[in-house]
C-alpha cells in the first residue's frame, strides 16, 4: 500500500522542500524589508512548515523498514505534510512571488542605487582642500558626515550583506542566504548547544554573526542575542562581566578573578530559563574559549574562529565551514567597492575586471580592500594589480603571507606619506576602538602633519577601508575643529598587514617597535636586546599589569611616539622613558574593567619635548605630579579617569588644545584651570558632577572651539563667556540642567556654529542672540525652534537652523 512506503515518501517531499526551503528563506527575508501593514504572513507560516517538514523526513530516515507501525504513522505525518504545503502554494506561486518581492525591495532602494551609479567617488578629499583651515575645517567635517558616518558600510567588518540590513539602512551584502540558513537549523536543533564558525580571517565570520544576530527568527527564538568580541587577548574578566550584565541582568558581584566570575556566571545560568545566544566572536584559543562556554537550559553559544581546534569535538557541538563567495557573488561585491554598481559598467574593460577580481579568490575582505583601492584608477593601475596579484600566492588556502601579499597591493595606490600613516596603525590593537585624536596626534607631532592634511589621510584610509571609521552613537554630527567624536578601528587581517609590511628590518633598526599582541611582560627577544640602542621612532607596548621589576632597561633615544596598552588596576611605568629625550607623543590606554592606579612618575621628568599626553582610564595625579616639567606640553587629553581633585596644578602656558570626558568624579573646576593663554580648543564633556564653570572663563581669549557638552549639573554659563571675541564653534549639548542663556552670549561675533541641542530646560533665548552676525548653524530642539527663525528673518538670513532627535546610548564606548 502507498500509505506503507514511507522511504518513497521521503524521497519524494525531501526533494520538494529542498528545492523550495532556499527560495522561501530569501522571500521571507525580502518581505520583513517591507512595512508592516505590507508583509504576508502566510510567507512566514509557509517557510515554518518547510522546516518542521524537513526535521520529520530526518526522523523517518532513521525508522527500520520492518516497524510497521512507525512506518505507517510517519507516512500520514508526511501525507499531511505534503498536502498543506500544496494548500498553501496553492495561494502562491513561490518563485513568482519572490521575483515580485525582489523587485519591490528593488524599487525601495532605487534612490540608493542611483546615489551609487551617478557619483563620481567614494568623495575626493584632497582635491576639496582650501587655503583657508576654517573653511577646511567646516568641509570635511561636513564629509566625514555625509560620506562616512550615515553608512552602516563603515561599521566594524561590515563586509557583505543584502541591500537593506534589518534596520532599514542601505548596505550592501551578498551570499549571506545560505550561510544563514544553515546555522538557524543548527541552532534551533534541541541537540545542539555550541556552534562553531571557522573561516580564514577576512572570510566574513563577524559579518555573518552580526547578521546572524539580527535575523528576525534568531531574535524571535532566543529572546535575548548578545554579541561579544574575545580577540587575540581578550580581557577574560571583562569579557565575564558583561556577559553577567546582558544575561543575567541582576547586579552584578565583586568578582575576584576569571574563575571566580565563571563560577558566579555558571550558578545563575544554570537556574536562568530565558533562551539565550551568545555570540563570541574571533576566538583565537581554546584555553580562552573554556572560560568562557557555559551551559543552561536554553542557552547557546555560537563561536567565530580561524582555528577549527579551538572548537570542542563534543555531541552537543557542531562545527560549520563558513565558505568563501562564489563567482556571481564576489563579482557583485568587488563591482560595488570599485564601481558604486553592483555590475560591471559598460565603459571598463571587463575582461581586466573580472581578472582581478578573480584572483581576489572569492574572499570579501580582499574583494572589499582591492576593490575600494582601484576606485577612480585608471587602466594602467588595473593592469598592475592584476600583475602584482596573479605572482602572489593563493589565498584560498589559509596561508597568512598569500593574504597579506594580496593585499598589498591596496597599498600601491597611497602616496608615501599616506603609506607611512597606514604602518603607523599596527600601533594599536585590532578590534579596538581608538579615538581619532589620538592616531592623528602622532601625525601631527611626529609626522610634522598640518591637522587638516592628517584629517584627509584618515578619510582616505576609510575610503580604501584600511581602517573602519564610528562616531560616538546619539551625536547628530561630527564636532567642529577636531576628530574627537570619531573612533577608528582595524580589521585583524588589516592589521597584520601593517605589521607584516613594517617589520621588515631587523628589531633592532625597524622604525615601528610594536608588540603583535597582548603578553604579559616585554618580548623576550626585546628583552636580549636590551643593552642595544633601538632605533625606532614610535614603539608599542601590549601587556598585562606590570610592576617596577618586570620592566627591563631599555634604549630609545630616537622614539617620538610612546603607545601602552595594558589592563589591570595598577600599572607602572617603564623606567626606560628616560631614556626617550625625544618623545613628543605618550598615549596610555586601559582595558581593564577598572581605572588603574599608575605608579613611576619620575620617569617623567626628562620629556622636555613632549608635546601631547592623553591618558584613558586612570586615577591621574600621576601626569599632575609630573606637570610641572612638561614645558612643551600642547595638548592634554583625560578620558574615563578618576582622581582630578588637584587638576589646577597642570602647566598650561603652551597648551593648545584641553579634553576632559567621562571624569565622573569631578566636580568642582578650579579658576586656574582657565589659565591656558594660548588655548585654541577646550573642552569638558561627559563630567556629571561638574555645577559650574569658573566665572573667568573669559580669560581663554584665544579659544576657537568651547565645548562644555552633556554637563547635567551645569546650572548657568558665565556672563564672561561674551569675552571669547576668536571663538567660532560652541556646544553645549546635553546640558540639561541650563534655564537660559546669558546675555553676553550676543557679544561673540565670530560664532559660526552653535550646538544646544538637548538643552530641555532651556526654553528662552536672549534678545541679543540677534546680533551673531556671523552664525551659520545652529542645532537646537524643537521647542526653541522658532525663536532662531525669527532671528534668522531678523538679523541673521543664511542662519540654517536643524532640529535634532535626542538620543542616548553608550555603545561607542564597547571594544
Amino acid at each position: 500500500m502507498q500509505s506503507f512506503n514511507c522511504k518513497g515518501l521521503c524521497i519524494r517531499v525531501d526533494a520538494l522542500l529542498k528545492s523550495l526551503i532556499p527560495a522561501t528563506h530569501q522571500l521571507c527575508l525580502l518581505d520583513i524589508q517591507l512595512p508592516k501593514d505590507q508583509q504576508n504572513p502566510i510567507f512566514q507560516l509557509l517557510y515554518n512548515t518547510l522546516i518542521k517538514g524537513r526535521d520529520l523526513i530526518k526522523k523517518c530516515e532513521n525508522i527500520s523498514p520492518f516497524n510497521l507501525l512507525l512506518n505507517y504513522r510517519y507516512a500520514s505525518d508526511i501525507l499531511k505534510l505534503e498536502k498543506k504545503i500544496n494548500d498553501i502554494m496553492g495561494l502562491m506561486p513561490t518563485h513568482i512571488l519572490l521575483d515580485a518581492r525582489r523587485l519591490m525591495a528593488d524599487l525601495k532602494n532605487l534612490n540608493f542605487a542611483k546615489k551609487l551609479e551617478t557619483a563620481e567617488s567614494i568623495f575626493k578629499p584632497a582635491s576639496m582642500v582650501t587655503n583657508d583651515p576654517s573653511e577646511n575645517t567646516f568641509m570635511l567635517q561636513q564629509m566625514v558626515l555625509d560620506r562616512f558616518c550615515d553608512s552602516t558600510d563603515m561599521e566594524l567588518d561590515s563586509l557583505y550583506s543584502n541591500h537593506y540590513s534589518p534596520d532599514g539602512k542601505a548596505q550592501f551584502h551578498v551570499g549571506l542566504e545560505k550561510s544563514i540558513g544553515d546555522l538557524k537549523e543548527l541552532l534551533f536543533d534541541d541537540e545542539v548547544s555550541v556552534v562553531g564558525v571557522q573561516c580564514m580571517g577576512g572570510g566574513g565570520k563577524t559579518t555573518l554573526g552580526l547578521a546572524l544576530c539580527k535575523d528576525p527568527q534568531i531574535k524571535g527564538y532566543f529572546g535575548n542575542v548578545i554579541f561579544v568580541t574575545v580577540s587575540q587577548s581578550p580581557n577574560l574578566k571583562g569579557i565575564l562581566e558583561t556577559m553577567w550584565d546582558k544575561v543575567v541582568e541582576r547586579k552584578r558581584p565583586e568578582f575576584q578573578n576569571v574563575e571566580d566570575a565563571r563560577i558566579h556566571l555558571q550558578h545563575q545560568l544554570l537556574q536562568h530559563s530565558k533562551p539565550t545566544l551568545v555570540l563570541l566572536d574571533d576566538v583565537w584559543s581554546r584555553e580562552n574559549l573554556e572560560n568562557l562556554l557555559f551551559e543552561g537550559p536554553r542557552y547557546k553559544t555560537l563561536i567565530t574562529t580561524r582555528d577549527s581546534s579551538t572548537i570542542p569535538r563534543n555531541t552537543s557541538t557542531r562545527l560549520y565551514k563558513l565558505p568563501l563567495l562564489d563567482q556571481e557573488d564576489a563579482r557583485s561585491l568587488f563591482c560595488f567597492w570599485a564601481f558604486g554598481h553592483i555590475s560591471i559598467p559598460s565603459n571598463v574593460d571587463a575582461n581586466l575586471v573580472m581578472e582581478v577580481q578573480v584572483e581576489c579568490e572569492g574572499l570579501p575582505l580582499a574583494l572589499k580592500v582591492i576593490g575600494s583601492s582601484l576606485h577612480g584608477e585608471p587602466c594602467v593601475a588595473w593592469e598592475s594589480a592584476k600583475n602584482k596579484l596573479s605572482k602572489g600566492k593563493s589565498i584560498s588556502d589559509y596561508h597568512k603571507e598569500g593574504l597579506l601579499e594580496c593585499l598589498e597591493t591596496s597599498i600601491d595606490f597611497l602616496d608615501d606619506v599616506a603609506r607611512e600613516c597606514f604602518l603607523d596603525l599596527g600601533a594599536f590593537p585590532q578590534g579596538k576602538k581608538v579615538c581619532a585624536d589620538a592616531l592623528l596626534d602622532i601625525w601631527i607631532y611626529h609626522r610634522k602633519l598640518e591637522w587638516q592634511d592628517t584629517f584627509v589621510i584618515l578619510l582616505e584610509l576609510a575610503s580604501r577601508n584600511l581602517l573602519n571609521l564610528t562616531r560616538k552613537s546619539g551625536r547628530t554630527e561630527i564636532s567642529y575643529g577636531d576628530a574627537s567624536e570619531l573612533y577608528f578601528s582595524q580589521h585583524d587581517v588589516m592589521r597584520d598587514l601593517a605589521l607584516y609590511m613594517g617589520c621588515q628590518d631587523s628589531i633592532v633598526h625597524r622604525k615601528r617597535l610594536f608588540m603583535p599582541m597582548k603578553e604579559h611582560i616585554l618580548p623576550g627577544e626585546w628583552e636580549l636586546l636590551s643593552d642595544t640602542q633601538f632605533n625606532a621612532q614610535i614603539v608599542s607596548i601590549h601587556t598585562g599589569t606590570m610592576d617596577e621589576n618586570q620592566w627591563c632597561e631599555m634604549n630609545f633615544p630616537e622614539t617620538e611616539v610612546l603607545v601602552l596598552f595594558f589592563s589591570g588596576i595598577e600599572y607602572f611605568l617603564p623606567q626606560f622613558l628616560k631614556s626617550m629625550k625625544n618623545l613628543k607623543v605618550l598615549l596610555v590606554f586601559n582595558y581593564g574593567s577598572k581605572r588603574a592606579t599608575t605608579k613611576g612618575a619620575d620617569s617623567l621628568s626628562s620629556l622636555t619635548q613632549i608635546k601631547s599626553v592623553r591618558l584613558e582610564k586612570v586615577i591621574a595625579p600621576i601626569i599632575e605630579k609630573q606637570s610641572s616639567v612638561l614645558p612643551s606640553l600642547e595638548k592634554f587629553s583625560l578620558s574615563l579617569c578618576e582622581g582630578l581633585g588637584n587638576i589646577c596644578k597642570i602647566n598650561t602656558t603652551k597648551i593648545q588644545e584641553f579634553n576632559l570626558d567621562h571624569c565622573n568624579d569631578l566636580e568642582e573646576l578650579s579658576p586656574a584651570i582657565l589659565h591656558m593663554p594660548s588655548a585654541l580648543s577646550w573642552s569638558i564633556s561627559n563630567c556629571h558632577l561638574v555645577q559650574k564653570i569658573p566665572s573667568d572663563l573669559g580669560s581663554l581669549t584665544s579659544v576657537r572651539i568651547l565645548r562644555l557638552s552633556a554637563l547635567p549639573s551645569l546650572k548657568e554659563l558665565p556672563t564672561s563667556i561674551g569675552k571669547l571675541g576668536q571663538l567660532e564653534y560652541l556646544d553645549i549639548s546635553v546640558c540639561e540642567g541650563l534655564k537660559e542663556l546669558p546675555e553676553e552670549i550676543g557679544q561673540l561675533k565670530k560664532l559660526r556654529k552653535f550646538d544646544m541641542k538637548e538643552c530641555s530646560r532651556l526654553k528662552r533665548l536672549p534678545r541679543s542672540v540677534c546680533g551673531l552676525s556671523a552664525l551659520k548653524h545652529i542645532i537646537c530642539d524643537k521647542n526653541i525652534e522658532n525663536q532662531w527663525l525669527r532671528a534668522k528673518a531678523f538679523s541673521i538670513p543664511e542662519l540654517r537652523v536643524e532640529i535634532a532627535q535626542a538620543q542616548f546610548s553608550l555603545d561607542w564606548l564597547d571594544d
